[in-house]
């Protein structure tokens, strides 16, 4: 049974610089059996309610500015999943939560830049729940419980967010041994309390860790982390590390 993931995406230029993630992520994939399918909530897609996308082929969008002409030229074609869309719904609805699908949602960047280093070749079908952010940790906890069956299918499910994210704090020119403490300690709060499996807090996280409101303003970037947890088993990391000082780049394996 594949496991559930949680993957810092950090800047979209992660498509053409990896870094560090990036052969984190070949040598995950290439761990991992082949899905027969990948169910990604991205951080960039917020909503009101739950939305599953229901294209046969997701444009890849570009959602984002300020970036070389090279990364606008990216393209992630991979084909969508119609009918895992469809199911989807029903589990969600089987478990209390209504979800509809958008026929018209292209791949954010969310999904399709950690994914183009996973599974380059981008033929594997892959379809996007969305965030109804302001629901917080509980909900999303939820929605992974509700499609946890899927990994028995050989569904990958990913949650692609980031461990820490405060943009207005970040260095550019800092290497990847300049970490701030701050954004340290609030990794390592969430790491200690996801080994522990510590779900109360992890939920209260905003009160709890250290840092947490400076680590994360706004916590769309956190939240599809509950989803892979909610989604799968014991936890392990499969790679820590930060870029700029300050965003986390850990990603998390969940059995």
């Amino acid at each position: 049974m594949l496991p559930s993931l949680f993957i810092s995406h950090g800047s979209p230029m992660l498509a053409l610089e990896p870094g560090a993630s990036g052969p984190a992520l070949k040598r995950l994939a290439a761990e991992l059996p082949r899905p027969k399918a990948i169910v990604v909530v991205s951080a960039h897609w917020e909503s009101q309610g739950l939305l599953v996308t229901g294209s046969a082929a997701p444009e890849t969008w570009h959602d984002f500015g300020g970036f070389p002409r090279e990364l606008f030229a990216v393209q992630y074609p991979a084909p969508g999943d119609p009918a895992l869309a469809a199911e989807i719904v029903q589990l969600l609805k089987a478990d209390g939560l209504e979800a509809r699908i958008d026929d018209q949602r292209p791949f954010d960047h969310g999904t399709w830049v950690p994914l183009s280093l996973m599974y380059p070749a981008a033929d594997i079908p892959v379809v996007q729940v969305s965030l109804p952010s302001r629901m917080g940790p509980a909900l999303q906890t939820r929605v992974g419980h509700a499609l946890a069956s899927l990994r028995e299918q050989g569904v990958l499910l990913i949650g692609s967010g980031s461990i820490t994210h405060n943009l207005g704090e970040l260095d550019w020119h800092a290497g990847p041994e300049s970490i701030e403490p701050w954004a340290r300690d609030f990794r390592d709060w969430m790491v200690s309390k996801l080994a522990a499996n510590d779900e109360a807090a992890l939920h209260d996280y905003r009160r709890q860790a250290p840092h947490a409101v400076r680590s994360h303003p706004s916590d769309e970037h956190l939240l599809p982390l509950y989803f892979a947890r909610g989604a799968g088993g014991e936890f392990s990391a499969a790679h820590q590390g930060f870029t700029m000082g300050a965003l986390g780049m850990d990603i998390y394996r969940f059995a």
